[in-house]
């Protein structure tokens, strides 16, 4: 039953009610007896009543009885950790996209780019550990307008050639990486066809009599196809602004239309796609070009890994796109292994890998039919390629090799 507000030991405002629940003995007279304690006793005895306390314990901590109010946080307290975890959130989406767009940009580029059949029918080399490639730059005209074949001097030829021929090795044993370049000059047998320059089986069969013509002169599985044309080189340079590269002396060769001086340079494509195609006025003819090319590839591969290329979204887009128009792959190799032969490409540029050229014993070889090709070293040759065919870890260039001359910057 509710007590009177005046009742010592309660405030106002306080919602504290006292519940007897003594049992009290009862007297003779039916009255129930008093308590009895001694007034220093101040324990609570058996016959006691029981308090509950049922008042809020927050508000004000004026009331007697009442605990303080723990102290909250200030109103701009709040505000600053509210906005740090919002920048938190925002920082974690956009590094979400920005991942996703590096992942997107070449995997949308792939879809762009060309299948061709390469695949060689009948018998072929047993395919052994390590992954082997087929590099190749093809002189084609194809997609590049009259202005353009004026303006880099490719001329009007028709038809398929190779100007590129690479075994391009990346091993499973922990060896380096391997560029070999194959000199398209190389007189070697063509199937069903003789012999004849290497570069003959690219413009009789296209991609699938060259490495018909490859796995047979080398012995080794040729596990995958990538091919670019001249349509696609320049454009490739020009969208990374232009490659640096060390001309090991001065080049004046108006049949590539280039006039370069000795020294370290950026070359546009224009002058890119000479420096590699150039051949008449090198003093070691194809195997002098297939240096340049190897040492191209490389500073190729340094300029597309830099952060400029890489944390620009429209210079990365452009790349990826301009590499996929000039592309094309075997119908059997997929991105993964044109990503093995990039990264192959960018440990010959950090001299981590080793650029070769297959052993020769002459760059004057005089065919049956009077022209002038290259005899490989049979003996070296078939040493190098069986090397790569069972995936030794070479560290350095086997005796009779050629390395590049020359490098980027």
């Amino acid at each position: 039953m509710p007590t009177d507000p005046s009742t010592p030991g309660r405030a106002d405002g306080d919602d504290a009610y006292v519940v007897d629940t003594r049992r009290r003995p009862e007297r003779p007279n039916g009255r129930a007896a008093a308590p009895r304690r001694s007034g220093s006793d101040t324990r609570p005895g058996p016959d006691d009543p029981v308090v509950v306390d049922t008042r809020r314990r927050g508000g004000s901590s004026d009331g007697p009885g009442q605990r303080p109010a723990a102290p909250r946080a200030t109103v701009p307290g709040r505000r600053r950790r509210r906005r740090g975890r919002v920048a938190l959130v925002v920082l974690l989406v956009l590094l979400l996209a920005w991942v996703g767009f590096l992942v997107w940009v070449p995997l949308h580029a792939w879809g762009a780019v060309n299948k061709v059949d390469n695949i060689p029918a009948g018998d072929r080399p047993v395919d052994t550990s390590g992954h082997n490639y087929l590099l190749v730059g093809s002189d084609s005209r194809e997609g590049l307008t009259t202005a353009q074949r004026k303006k880099y001097a490719t001329g009007d030829a028709v038809g398929q050639r190779t100007d590129t021929i690479m075994l391009v090795h990346v091993s499973e044993s922990g060896g380096k990486p391997v560029m070999v370049s194959l000199p398209r000059d190389s007189w070697v047998p063509i199937a069903g066809h003789g012999h004849d320059k290497i570069n003959a089986s690219y413009s009789i069969g296209g991609p699938k009599l060259l490495t018909q013509t490859v796995e047979q002169a080398t012995g080794i599985h040729v596990d995958g196809y990538v091919e670019i044309g001249l349509g696609g080189f320049a454009s490739v340079v020009d969208s990374l602004g232009g490659v640096n590269l060390c001309v090991p002396r001065d080049m004046k060769d108006k049949k590539a239309g280039i006039d370069l001086k000795k020294g370290c340079q950026t070359l546009d494509g224009g002058n890119a796609l000479g420096y590699v195609r150039s051949r008449y006025e090198d003093p070691l003819g194809d195997i002098g070009r297939a240096a340049r090319q190897r040492q191209f590839l490389g500073a190729l591969m340094k300029k597309a890994a830099t952060p400029s290329t890489v944390l620009i979204p429209w210079r990365y887009k452009s790349f990826a796109d301009a590499s996929a128009a000039g592309l094309a792959v075997g119908e059997g190799t997929g991105i993964m292994d044109a990503v093995r032969v990039l990264q192959a490409m960018r440990a010959v540029s950090n001299d981590q890998g080793l650029s070769l050229s297959v052993p020769t014993s002459t760059l004057s070889y005089r065919t049956s039919t009077g022209a002038l090709a290259v005899k490989w070293d049979t003996e070296r040759a078939k040493a190098l390629f069986t090397a790569l065919k069972n995936d030794e870890a070479l560290t350095q260039a086997p005796p009779g090799t050629t390395v590049n001359e020359g490098g980027s910057r």
